[in-house]
């Protein structure tokens, strides 16, 4: 049961992953790119399922095929390696005649594989089901033995593909593209565990080659390093789609804008008073109250802030060599951070309530992607801590 729950648990969440992302699938289905990731994840989810050995015992009796399963799984997996190959191809970039071209001859390889695969099976003869070991109990037998080094090595190829091409990617992708970074550290570790893997059945197939018997790497170290490898490879090509989605990049700006709202909440009316938010409210809606609150909260402390601590933390950010933008904002950080400590100890939201005047702009607008630099300075930067320091103290 456990050695089935190592390859049902993966192709559950492989699945899940597809639900999610199946409106954005089915509203796209035009480009190659989103054909490309419904066939990775489905053949991906197919092959982990089905080379369960509870799945190849009922696959096998449904049919009535002996050891039918072994090329099924084998096809499936030729094909999520093929995937592989052409989402990283259209990953590049925008799709050129050398990417397209590329792509037909990964296609038609693959596909010729898979064709290759189904015959040479029908071809050979495998009487006795194994439901575990096909692998190193057929090594040797005509047809079969061809087949075996086929599916194996065409994985070979897209493993060390996807992980070459992946490492060559991220070294040049620019460090703010957070997600597709991510995605591609994903399918680099997801590509180690696919060729380890191959490690392993690699070498149990070339033991029983030269008389040997390494078979306990085949039928047990291989299949949870497969399960692992199609869970990380799926979760690789999905997270740049959900992480450059807009409900991803409201949570990420909903959650660095913490800082600010958390000290500038007891300033803003409508910090303090309840609004009508659960925990199922839309991130966009939760962002929106945020940004309102820290907006309500810097009009709140117009009148507290010192210029002499913005210049002083500018200068100090000057000498550590940052830019002047760079600068600005530590120094507005600063001074906002001070401007808080001393209306706290002015008595918070009470005093001097009438401060400020209504209708007078903030200095940072709610749309300007300053903000969660500016919060992420708040939290941060050293300089902003001493300035906090010295405005507690003073």
């Amino acid at each position: 049961m456990i050695e089935a729950l190592v390859l049902y648990v993966p192709g559950a969440v492989i699945v899940g992953a597809l639900i999610v992302k199946a409106p954005t699938l089915r509203r796209r289905w035009e480009q190659p790119l989103m054909r490309a990731v419904c066939t990775l994840l489905v053949g991906g989810a197919l092959s982990v399922f089905l080379s369960a050995p509870p799945t190849i015992v009922v696959v096998n009796r449904l049919t009535g095929v002996v050891n039918f399963s072994a090329p099924l799984v084998y096809g499936l997996i030729t094909v999520f390696s093929g995937a592989c190959v052409v989402l990283i191809l259209h990953w590049s970039g925008t799709p050129t005649p050398g990417v397209r071209r590329a792509t037909r001859l990964t296609t038609a390889t693959y596909g010729a594989v898979a064709v290759a695969i189904v015959a040479l099976f029908a071809r050979g003869e495998a009487p006795v089901e194994r439901v575990r070991d096909l692998d190193t109990y057929y090594a040797n037998t005509p047809w079969l033995r061809e087949m075996i080094i086929c599916y194996l090595s065409a994985h070979t190829v897209s493993s060390i593909a996807l992980t070459v091409l992946c490492w060559k990617w991220l070294r040049r992708l620019d460090p703010s593209m957070r997600p597709l970074r991510t995605g591609l550290a994903i399918l680099m570790l997801g590509g180690a565990f696919g060729l380890g893997f191959l490690a392993a059945k690699w070498t149990a197939m070339g033991a029983r080659w030269s008389g040997g018997n390494l078979d306990h790497l085949s039928t047990y170290a291989a299949p949870p390093l497969g399960a692992t490898a199609a869970l990380l490879v799926g979760t690789g090509f999905i997270v740049p789609l959900v992480g450059g989605s807009a409900p991803w990049q409201d949570y990420c700006r909903y959650r660095r804008l913490r800082p600010l709202w958390a000290a500038l909440r007891g300033f803003s009316p409508c910090g303090t008073r309840p609004v009508p938010l659960t925990w199922w409210s839309p991130v966009g809606i939760r962002l929106i109250h945020r940004e309102s609150v820290i907006d309500d909260g810097i009009l709140a402390l117009v009148h507290w802030f010192d210029p002499a601590v913005r210049e002083e933390a500018y200068g100090a950010a000057r000498a550590q060599g940052r830019s002047e933008e760079e600068a600005a904002l530590v120094a507005d950080a600063a001074m906002l951070a001070a401007a808080c400590r001393r209306r706290t100890a002015a008595g918070g939201a009470a005093a001097h309530a009438d401060d400020h005047a209504p209708g007078r702009p903030g200095p940072y607008p709610l749309d300007s992607r300053p903000l969660t630099e500016l919060a992420r300075a708040f939290q941060a930067s050293p300089i902003v801590a001493r300035a906090r320091d010295r405005a507690t103290h003073a």
